[in-house]
């Protein structure tokens, strides 16, 4: 699972309504948080909102019984929503002699249950556990087989959910009955947590395995993808085919899915493997562009891992109204339909992150599984890690420290409210193991992890834990021990601090030169009430006289002095030379240890901190001089910083109207002219865009053709660049005619653009294209799009404005997704002065059934 799912709640994170975001404490250096390297805040007498709250404890789910082979039948009834099912489990008992088998079952009609040899057996069923009572008592060396008739309801059962995995009803139908004319109809499952167990009766249990049968009669026109490989395909005398898919090797029951649909299937193979793309026929020649660097990727971590890629192909399809961002289910991963690009659109965006993700799952997760929920991590910081090993391999070190630094900075802002034990044997729902803290501070503790023992030790026990572990279930101690056995240290100490203890270190350096010695103190300013004084062995790297000294050094104490020699004043010291930390540093650095810094560092995240930490400092002779060298640097980002710099100095210029220089002054045309060419020619897509949005920082009418020319642009992201730019020019007429050309576009970003255009310059004509992206568009592009209809709606009269009152109102009350309810919310509030929205806002805090919202709405009141 990839935890790209919080990307469809980012209106709502962006706004600070949900529970995890919230804005920074006093004290908090609002630059630093920027980068990563935020000011710890004062400790606080009373017990800090992020400490734990008490849970109860979470064991792995006692195995009685084991299921060794699960063999399904399954059809379909459109109308109602309902799946056919005929299961027949192979099973024993685990150790301990049974009689009974229990099963989870959710939501079924149960209509027959009966030994394979046709005996029936009796049964009780609450809705949700099926308890058989077996012919005899069977012991762990005989195995029987159960054959249950039922039908599955998904819709009938009650909604659940969390942030991550938005719905858990485990069987979806997408457009049932062809009623929406542009969507697709999709029938497709969602197996994690233990949503399996909504379509066929299953141990709904991480720590389980099987081998599995799945046989699926559809109607001629839909192709169907399950895990393992396609046994045959049959044509049945009524008009529908049978599909056989058999997985022959283990997994866990969350694993297994099925899709269908009317997909194009798009070939590929890697070493005599199948590896198949379905998208959506109108995607079909741009499969390649988006998945086309599979067979690269499992040819490299099969290589890193020493473990070939273990499944008997692998397939990855894209399905509509997806609950999640992706899942990795064994052999065949599922995408939302944000993953389905033009080629047009691929020169923007790549997805090779998420594709990686669930790509290295096949391994930690699927090969190898967590025996629990609270052993999560096992999954998914791993599978998190796996997007850094991918981006260092095919973009360089420098893209992939990028990557691991928003790793850490999105688990900052989630400690801000949490703090919890990566491991967690105590939590209130399974659901709350999907955070920013088992995938992203994951990911850094596994980075952590490597550098620490170095590259050919961390991939040797990789190696080691997925060789002795492939096809069991494991928890974090295999992974200590497959350590341990490969470097002969006793690592408990890592382990205890990062994976089972809560919070960070905040470290606090002060340094001072003085007899031939730079004296460093370094303080853990982190309660220690509730968070561990850390062991933490990092690099310093100090400079003097241009020549550069590394010294390890380890900090054991809250506070710690080093004596480090240096012939004399350095001119730089950098503490966490490899920004690997995960935690937060406070250091006090002049604007020439600064420039220093960006000049000299080497790497791309301590040169990004130094220009960041230097926005105030744009107009110094020196900084400008460094941010014109950074405006032709050879990494994007970089660039892109350089320009965003400009930018942010001109509106703090433009806000304040003093404390820094007009850059209409004479001296800054070769800066101007340096950026315009950047907004025309940059090679990277989203340089040119913020080269665009800091020329329109400036506000000056010679960069008109500069934006007429961005709306042109082979770039959906420099199009829309283009769009915002001329949101804010006076006279906009001129451009109604070009901006009317784009308006048939079928892009999200543009179509987000644009609706921000009409909010403040529309005519009134307009209605009818918000109408039309209302109903075309979903998820976050539909999030992101309800405050600019709910703006525009005061440039038109009734009927229209009612209609969209009322649309908005429909949306907040009755869509499936909560995070587009809250949006539709608070699209509402910015028209709480219409007469009836009030009370409109009202019913829906009331009738509001999510406790997600519900806390949501209580706050915004």
């Amino acid at each position: 699972m990839n935890l790209k799912a919080f990307a469809v709640i980012s209106f709502a994170v962006a706004t600070g309504m949900l529970s995890g975001c919230k804005t920074a404490k006093p004290g908090t250096n609002q630059n630093n948080a920027s980068l990563g390297i935020i000011t710890a805040p004062e400790k606080q007498k009373t017990v800090p909102e992020w400490v734990p709250k008490p849970a109860p404890y979470q064991p792995s789910r006692t195995q009685l019984n084991d299921i060794i082979h699960t063999k399904l039948r399954v059809s379909f009834d459109w109308q109602k929503q309902h799946l056919l099912g005929e299961a027949t489990l192979t099973c024993k008992p685990y150790f301990y002699p049974q009689n009974t088998l229990i099963l989870d079952a959710k939501g079924f009609d149960i209509k027959s249950i009966e030994l394979a040899s046709g005996k029936e057996l009796k049964y009780t069923y609450d809705g949700k556990k099926l308890n058989i009572t077996l012919d005899k008592t069977y012991t762990r060396d005989q195995k029987y087989e159960v054959y249950i008739n039922y039908v599955a309801k998904p819709n009938e059962l009650e909604a659940g959910g969390s942030a991550a995995i938005t719905s858990d009803k485990g069987l979806y139908f997408i457009n049932p009955l062809g009623e929406e004319k542009d969507k697709p109809r999709q029938i497709w499952t969602q197996g994690e947590t233990e949503a399996s167990s909504c379509w066929f009766p299953t141990i709904d249990s991480p720590n389980e395995k099987m081998t599995q049968e799945l046989y699926i009669t559809i109607e001629k026109n839909f192709k169907t993808l399950s895990n393992g490989t396609l046994i045959y395909s049959k044509n049945n005398a009524n008009g529908t085919r049978t599909d056989y898919w058999k997985m022959e090797l283990p997994h866990a029951p969350y694993l297994t899915m099925m899709a269908i649909g009317e997909f194009a299937v798009v070939r590929d193979t890697w070493k005599n493997k199948d590896i198949d793309y379905y998208v959506e026929p109108k995607y079909k020649n741009s499969a390649k562009g988006i998945f086309g660097n599979t067979p690269e990727m499992l040819t490299f971590f099969s290589q890193k891992l020493g473990v070939e890629y273990p499944w008997e192909k692998y397939a990855q399809v894209v399905v509509r109204d997806y609950v999640s961002g992706a899942m990795e289910n064994t052999s065949a991963s599922v995408f939302g339909e944000f993953v389905q690009l033009t080629n047009r659109e691929l020169l923007d965006h790549s997805m090779d992150e998420i594709i990686a993700h669930e790509l290295f799952h096949q391994w930690f997760g699927d090969l190898v599984t967590t025996e629990s929920w609270s052993n999560l991590p096992l999954n998914e910081s791993l599978a998190t890690y796996g997007e850094y090993l991918w981006f260092e391999h095919k973009l360089g070190v420098d893209e992939a420290d990028l990557a691991l630094n928003n790793d850490l900075k999105s688990y900052l802002r989630e400690a801000e409210t949490k703090q919890v034990p990566l491991i967690r044997y105590h939590y209130q729902d399974k659901e709350d193991m999907f955070d920013r803290h088992s995938y992203q501070k994951g990911s850094r503790v596994m980075h952590m992890l490597r550098k620490y023992v170095g590259d050919e030790a961390f991939f040797a026990s990789l190696k080691k834990y997925l060789v002795e572990n492939k096809f069991k279930t494991v928890e974090i101690h295999n992974l200590r021990l497959a350590f341990e056995e490969v470097t002969g240290e006793d690592l408990n100490w890592f382990f205890d601090q990062w994976f089972l203890q809560p919070g960070h270190p905040q470290l606090k350096v002060s340094q001072q030169y003085a007899n031939g010695k730079v004296i460093l103190n370094i303080q853990q300013t982190q309660d220690s009430t509730f968070t561990p004084i850390y062991k933490l062995p990092l690099k310093v790297v100090v400079w003097t006289n241009n020549q550069k000294t590394e010294h390890p050094i380890t900090i054991t104490k809250a506070n710690q002095t080093f004596e480090l020699p240096a012939a004399a004043q350095p001119q730089l010291v950098l503490v966490d030379a490899e920004a690997q930390l995960l935690g937060t540093l406070q250091h006090e650095k002049s604007p020439a240890e600064l420039i220093y810094q960006y000049y000299h560092a080497g790497k791309a995240v301590p040169r990004l901190q130094a220009l960041q930490a230097l926005t105030a400092k744009t107009s110094e002779p020196e900084v400008q001089k460094l941010l014109q060298n950074a405006l032709n640097d050879k990494f994007w980002l970089i660039r892109s910083q350089a320009v965003t710099n400009y930018n942010l100095t001109t509106r703090r210029f433009n806000n304040e109207k003093e404390g820094a220089k007009d850059f209409s002054a004479p001296e800054y045309n070769p800066v101007k002219q340096r950026i315009r060419e950047i907004a025309l020619k940059d090679p990277k897509t989203s340089v040119r865009a913020d080269a665009i949005a800091t020329l329109a920082s400036f506000k000056d009418p010679a960069y008109l053709p500069v934006f007429e020319k961005a709306l042109q642009d082979s770039s959906y992201t420099v199009v829309s660049a283009g769009v915002d730019a001329l949101i804010s020019q006076e006279n906009v007429q001129p451009y109604q005619t070009k901006l009317k050309n784009l308006k048939n576009t079928e892009s999200e970003e543009v179509v987000a653009a644009l609706a921000s255009f009409y909010a403040r310059h529309g005519e009134g004509t307009e209605y009818p294209w918000f109408e039309k992206q209302l109903t075309r568009l979903s998820g976050p592009a539909l999030t992101s799009f309800l405050p600019a209809f709910a703006a525009y709606l005061y440039k038109v009269e009734n009927p229209e404005r009612q209609n969209g009152i009322n649309a908005i109102e429909n949306l907040a009350k009755t869509h499936n997704a909560y995070y587009v309810r809250l949006a539709g919310y608070q699209a509402l509030t910015l028209l709480a002065d219409e007469h009836g929205v009030q009370e409109r806002l009202k019913t829906i805090r009331n009738n509001e059934k999510d406790e997600r919202l519900q806390r949501i709405y209580k706050q915004m009141q």
